[in-house]
């Protein structure tokens, strides 16, 4: 059986920054999990993403597994963060509806489902891939 792939939505305008973020290095692409909050539906996680790779990014998103409090896999998302310029910082913040936010213990990042290049070719996205977690829920590779 094909596994259901589920596309979180985005529920907040999206913010591009300036490229402060201390978390991603140059030649990488840094994605922080920087905030869990219950919200009216379920958690509402606000992610940090910086593109450091030296190339403009014209699409990015990730697949994402969402393990559950006794560490199972409880559903499998696409979080789209759309175009994003080299040394640019976006927030985007994704409802898990009906997903408490004290029901998921960690999030691993699966694969890469897109990484265009604006132009020329893009980098390898899950190489040069960074992410860490500010909060109790552990977020990495």
């Amino acid at each position: 059986m094909m596994p259901k792939f589920l596309t979180a939505m985005a529920v907040a305008t999206v913010t591009t920054l300036g490229s402060s973020a201390a978390f991603a290095q140059d030649g990488g692409f840094g994605l922080e999990l920087n905030n869990a909050r219950e919200a009216e539906n379920g958690c509402r996680m606000t992610y940090v993403a910086r593109n450091g790779t030296g190339t403009d990014l014209s699409a990015i998103s990730f697949e994402v597994a969402v393990f559950d409090a006794e560490d199972i896999v409880s559903r499998l998302l696409i979080l789209e963060f759309g175009a994003l310029t080299n040394g640019r910082t976006k927030v985007v913040q994704f409802d898990l509806a009906d997903q408490p936010c004290e029901g998921i213990s960690r999030l691993l990042v699966n694969s890469v489902s897109e990484c265009s290049a604006a132009e020329g070719e893009a980098p390898d996205c899950m190489a040069v891939l960074n992410a860490s977690s500010r909060t109790d829920i552990g977020f990495g590779l």
